[in-house]
């Protein structure tokens, strides 16, 4: 089979930058394993495929270099970028996925998520492994617990130079499976800045999290007592996003940048 793939670097405004995502569109779903293998040989945090579906929307699936994963903002965005830029794509776009239905809209060149709000709770024990792994004190520990053996824990620290000097153990991290750790802080140069790690997924680090931003967003709204945020995920790539309290929904905005259009031969199944 000659697919097209398309890696897209979203939350970005310009190449070697945000998060990179390789997408890959389609008449018809692959097989699972299939997919699973051309994700693990791109070996990006993500690999996004979509099947344009009888209603207008597009069946919308993500898997990391070592599993499929319920909801991922950056490969949403650039899945979007891609149908608007070169399959002849308008107006508002509508994906269904394992966490629902998602739609995308233009901004100007500005893309925004419409997503689920995510809650947090306060943990009744915090594993050893999440202070342990990042490598830091942090001042808070919060959870959105565990479905399916995959969650997220947040670690809130003073301020955003403490949230870049950290030096995880990536091993330690591990430990932990399918669940990623997230630090945040205060900004410097933003309303808050995070990273966000999840080895257990086949991603040591994460250059930039869209999904965080469900639960990252209205937790930084209500303590900085305001619902548009402008954030930034300071990893060594970096990237920025625009984000909206809404209550059960989120808006998380970002630009996207198209590094490369080709084609792909694999195996037909």
């Amino acid at each position: 089979m000659n697919l097209d793939l398309f890696h897209v670097d979203a939350f970005a405004r310009h190449v070697f930058s945000g998060n990179p995502a390789a997408i890959c569109p389609l008449t018809t779903w692959l097989a699972d394993a299939r997919m699973q293998e051309i994700a693990a040989e791109n070996n990006l945090s993500e690999t996004a495929f979509f099947v344009p579906q009888a209603d207008g929307a597009y069946g919308l699936r993500w898997f990391t270099p070592t599993t499929e994963v319920d909801l991922c903002g950056h490969a949403t965005l650039a899945s979007a970028h891609v149908i608007w830029q070169f399959l002849g794509g308008s107006g508002v776009l509508e994906f269904h996925t394992r966490s629902g239905r998602l739609s995308v809209e233009r901004a100007g060149e500005l893309i925004m998520l419409d997503f689920p709000s995510i809650p947090l709770v306060a943990p009744e024990k915090t594993p050893a492994a999440v202070g342990l792994g990042l490598g830091g004190d942090p001042e808070d520990v919060l959870t959105t617990g565990e479905t399916n053996g995959s969650g997220f824990w947040m670690a809130v620290f003073k301020d955003q130079t403490v949230v870049q000097s950290l030096v995880p153990d990536i091993h330690v991290l591990s430990g932990l499976g399918k669940v990623a750790v997230v630090a945040t802080a205060p900004g410097k140069d933003c309303d808050f800045a995070s990273r966000c790690f999840a080895p257990g997924l086949g991603i040591p680090e994460d250059p930039v999290t869209g999904s965080i931003h469900c639960f990252l967003t209205p937790y930084w709204a209500s303590k900085l007592g305001k619902p548009s945020l402008y954030a930034r995920q300071v990893s060594d790539r970096g990237g920025e996003l625009f984000c909206e309290n809404r209550g059960s929904r989120v808006r998380i905005g970002g630009y996207a940048v198209c590094y490369s259009a080709g084609k792909i031969d694999v195996p037909s199944d």
